[in-house]
């Protein structure tokens, strides 16, 4: 896609670059990233060819480069399902409470205060909107619409539309003045799981007899006790469950049915990068392990395009225009001026 309108934008816990795929095709630019994952980093650069900075708390909001759009896909594990899960069988806090991960979105709400771009795009996992009774999310809607001033719309989009993947993800933008703004909708359907299939698959991403033996026990004790865990057996016409960080560990979520063969095999990392909707011109330099981890965590890109371009055309709908916004400034005292941004809770 050429690009349609410049403009300048930052990819905050940028991964390995979803977001800033997406935006580019918009016709922005990157003028800063931040992650705090080595090899994250490592394929970000492999693709980008400049390296992230790295952990967001270290970096003074000077630092950071004038920029028209904030976008970020702030840690989800606090907020995940899963996260949350495994987090409460530890007895180990979660949400804002967890004193590593939990506040990071704080780091947000300080360089948007400092810099007050024209908007933001931020993502992250369906159960943020209900974890810890709605309280969680209660606390980053008022900080980022009454704290902060925005005008915020928030909905999940799911990418079964665009991808042959069910990911439900909420997206959160923010304008700095109120804007007529509508989350994208599709009609169509995304294409069958074996549009995005490699041929000619290494035997190495078979499951072995064992683990396949082990997955079908597995899924037959939870459902006798009427769980609903088990493994996903992909249907080639149809879509997938969502990929996640984990799938390096056994890939059970998404198996691949293999004719001739006894048992089925994960997705390659190339695969899971389609899933995802990254080209195939995107250079996977980590390991498989790394790759499933870095994939599983990613945005779907072709869902943050079709948002950003909502976005644009939201700040695109007044004759100001992002120079003029930029120009005309904002005069509102800050709300967040002597906040301490860890030390929210929920």
């Amino acid at each position: 896609m050429s690009p349609t309108r410049p403009f300048r934008f930052i990819d905050l816990f940028s991964g390995i670059g979803g977001f800033r795929i997406a935006l580019e095709r918009l016709g922005g630019t990157c003028v800063f990233s931040s992650d705090w994952d080595r090899f994250a980093r490592q394929t970000y650069a492999a693709n980008f060819g400049d390296e992230p900075a790295g952990d967001i708390r270290q970096i003074d909001a000077a630092d950071i480069p004038r920029h028209d759009i904030l976008t970020a896909g702030f840690p989800c594990q606090p907020f995940s399902i899963s996260g949350v899960s495994k987090k409460n069988s530890l007895g180990r806090p979660h949400g804002f409470a967890d004193p590593t991960q939990g506040n990071l979105f704080f780091e947000i709400a300080r360089i948007v205060d400092a810099h007050r771009p024209c908007a933001f795009i931020l993502e992250n996992v369906r159960n943020l909107r209900t974890h810890d009774k709605g309280r969680t999310f209660e606390v980053i809607h008022r900080t980022l619409k009454e704290d902060l001033g925005y005008d915020v719309h928030f909905q999940v989009l799911d990418a079964k539309h665009v991808v042959p993947q069910h990911r439900e993800r909420i997206f959160i933008v923010g304008f700095r003045e109120p804007r007529a703004f509508d989350f994208p909708r599709w009609t169509n359907d995304s294409p069958p799981l074996r549009d995005i299939l490699q041929k000619g698959v290494d035997a190495k991403y078979g499951l072995s007899d064992k683990l396949w033996q082990y997955l079908q026990d597995y899924a037959r004790k939870h459902q006798a006790a009427g769980n609903g865990f088990g493994f996903g057996l992909a249907k080639l016409d149809g879509i997938t469950r969502t990929l996640s960080a984990r799938y390096y560990k056994d890939g059970s979520e998404i198996l691949i049915p293999r004719r001739g063969a006894a048992t089925p095999r994960r997705l390659t990392p190339r695969e899971c990068a389609r899933l995802m909707g990254y080209p195939d011109s995107f250079k996977i330099v980590v390991s498989d392990t790394q790759a499933y981890k870095q994939f599983g965590n990613s945005v779907v890109v072709p869902v943050v395009e079709a948002v950003g371009r909502a976005v644009l055309d939201a700040l695109a709908s007044k004759a100001s225009g992002l120079r003029e916004q930029r120009m005309r400034g904002d005069t509102r005292a800050s709300a967040l001026a002597n906040r301490h941004y860890g030390s929210g809770g929920a």
